[in-house]
């Protein structure tokens, strides 16, 4: 393993903040929305078109008659929808509002002959054109869910506006109709029927035709996003997962986490020469990559060019997740982006490895007892095991995973027991019972994939919830003294979030805002397991490895973050399906460093 930072290749171009969005289209979104926003006020209160503000109203794309309202309504909340695709450059986004503000433009002059109107759309317009070069960005990973999660968005804000515009003209209403007929009012409005609310005059109409094109932008939107081309998210090609296990074989003594790299739910960017590669996934607009670039050290500065290359092609927002200090170094070297510590990673040499002393008290006393229970551990490479053996374990690992969700990405290989994967390592509890269960006599797993040639990394913990309690440290005590017979010198246990804070805030000196600091995230522990998964990986009295996070701005922070929840499973934006639904891939993904889980916490 070569050390120390490597030079700046003379062919690699210096990226100095990254694909940061460009003025001219954060201006124009919010341009954009806010004329959007305009519009909608326009089409929806009668108060706002004829109060005092009516002469600022009267230069508004639309117009204010029976179909006055709806054309406003539509252009506002269709400028509103491209405002988010305007401000991050997108093509499509750029041609959709050069033909909608024309429209309005048009309508302008014909509805209500406003010539004032008409300019405020080609005023907006002009910018769009002279940079169109800005507006690039190719578009991002989908598929045809979206179509039904906006049919859920839009049908729920169409009801909640169409709501405001039934209630808005109570001196029109005739009579005094319940909260029920307003809503299967707005209900049939929607579909293009008369519903059971009346108004005086030309009311009635207004309020049709603009439920009507909420209903209308609703379906259009909608068969939109589920007949357009699909853009399915990249996943690792057989040729790229040989391409990435030659580097491993090479170079991936170098970060404990490069294996985790093969999962086939990332993509992959290689250097030129091929001598180093990037993967990554794409969430929620963030090219969210892991760990430290695969590959010759001296490679890995055009890898990172080709990411940020793609990146800003897409206009995605950049970030690395839990990179090595000098993975931090290139990067913020090579692109201009900035790092921040995130947490460490336990590290346990074998050698210096004992459950002598007093400091292992507790794990010898546990692992003592457990094995008194009748419990015996087995430690094997995956390619020793038979296939029913494998295909019990997978079974047994999908049922007990403790959360609907599976979680994993920087930490985990989602998969187990995979034909090419032959050189992970397998620790497995046995108890032989009375009755025996669906899944025989086995009671806890712990699985390990290569850290180079002589180490290995904890990918996934499970256990049989009627098991004693410390299965998991009986397993990683039996994985530690089993690893030199298979040459592993070092095993890479797990991720402690903010660890440094927790073990500075505990301490006596510790200043008011360390303490305050601490104190947070032990109370964020009660969800996300901050401060228990500490002091698990500290039982083992391992040495710590600082991680960063890569990052393009403090802004950019919090949508990272999101966006890491999302990839590590802590989120789910998708729509829930019931258990029997789910798709089993009979190889569960999990992230053995984030357990929300009793698998976690001392006896």
């Amino acid at each position: 393993m070569s050390g120390g930072v490597p030079p700046r290749s003379s062919r690699v171009r210096r990226i100095v903040r990254g694909p940061r969005p460009e003025a001219v289209p954060s201006l124009v979104a919010r341009a954009c929305a806010l004329v959007g926003l305009l519009d909608v006020a326009g089409g929806v209160f009668p108060r706002f078109r004829h109060s005092r503000m009516h002469s600022f109203a009267e230069v508004l794309p639309g117009s204010f008659g029976p179909f006055a309202a709806a054309l406003s309504l539509s252009a506002g909340v269709l400028l509103l929808l491209l405002a988010h695709g305007l401000r991050r450059g997108k093509r499509r986004a750029w041609r959709a509002s050069v033909v909608l503000l024309p429209a309005g433009a048009i309508s302008q002059f014909v509805y209500r002959h406003s010539i004032v109107g008409a300019l405020i759309s080609v005023a907006l317009l002009v910018p769009l054109l002279v940079h169109r070069d800005q507006f690039k960005a190719l578009p991002d990973p989908r598929s045809r869910w979206r179509a039904l999660a906006n049919f859920v968005l839009m049908g729920a804000g169409s009801l909640g506006l169409g709501l405001v515009i039934v209630s808005v003209h109570p001196g029109r209403l005739i009579g005094d109709p319940s909260l029920a007929d307003r809503i299967t009012h707005v209900l049939y409005g929607l579909f293009g029927f008369e519903g059971p609310v009346d108004y005086q005059g030309n009311t009635s109409w207004t309020v049709a035709f603009s439920l009507g094109a909420l209903g209308w932008i609703t379906a259009v939107t909608t068969i939109y996003l589920a007949f357009r081309p699909e853009h399915p998210a990249a996943r690792l090609t057989e040729e790229d997962e040989s391409r990435l296990r030659v580097l491993l074989d090479k170079h991936g003594r170098r970060d404990s986490l490069g294996h985790f790299a093969l999962r086939r739910d990332k993509a992959v960017v290689f250097s030129p020469s091929g001598k180093a590669a990037v993967t990554y996934r794409v969430v929620s607009g963030v090219m969210l990559a892991s760990g430290d670039p695969i590959g010759d050290v001296e490679a890995w500065p055009g890898a990172i060019e080709r990411f940020m290359d793609e990146a800003k092609a897409h206009s995605w927002t950049p970030a690395v997740m839990g990179c090595s200090e000098t993975g931090g170094e290139v990067w913020t070297r090579e692109t201009g982006l900035d790092a921040l510590e995130l947490g460490d990673e336990a590290v346990v040499d074998v050698a210096d490895f004992s459950l002598a002393g007093r400091a292992m008290r507790n794990v010898r006393q546990m692992v003592k007892r457990i094995e008194r229970a009748g419990y015996e551990t087995r430690v094997r490479r995956v390619r020793d095991l038979g296939e029913a053996e494998l295909e019990r374990i997978r079974r047994a690992a999908e049922d007990w995973r403790g959360t609907d969700t599976e979680r994993g990405f920087s930490m985990a290989l989602g998969r187990v027991g995979d034909a090419s994967d032959g050189d992970c390592l397998i620790a497995t509890a046995h108890k032989a019972d009375e009755v025996p269960g669906e899944y025989g006599d086995l009671k806890a797993i712990l699985h390990f994939v290569p850290w180079g040639p002589d180490g290995a990394s904890l990918d996934l913990m499970r256990r049989d919830r009627s098991a004693d309690p410390g299965m998991n440290e009986l397993l990683i005590v039996a994985a530690l003294q089993a690893a030199p017979k298979f040459g592993i010198t070092r095993v890479s246990l797990n991720f402690a979030m903010f660890r440094s804070a927790l073990a500075r805030g505990e301490k006596i000196g510790a200043g008011p805002v360390l303490r305050a600091w601490r104190g947070l995230l032990v109370f964020l522990s009660r969800w996300f397991q901050i401060e228990s998964l500490y002091k698990f990986n500290a039982k083992f009295q391992p040495r710590w490895e600082p991680r960063f996070v890569v990052y393009r701005a403090s802004a950019d922070l919090p949508r990272i973050g999101f966006a890491a929840m999302q990839a590590e499973g802590f989120v789910s934006l998708a729509l829930p399906l019931p258990r029997f639904l789910r798709r089993r891939s009979g190889a569960p993904r999990a992230c053995a460093h984030a357990v929300a889980e009793r698998d976690v916490r001392a006896a």
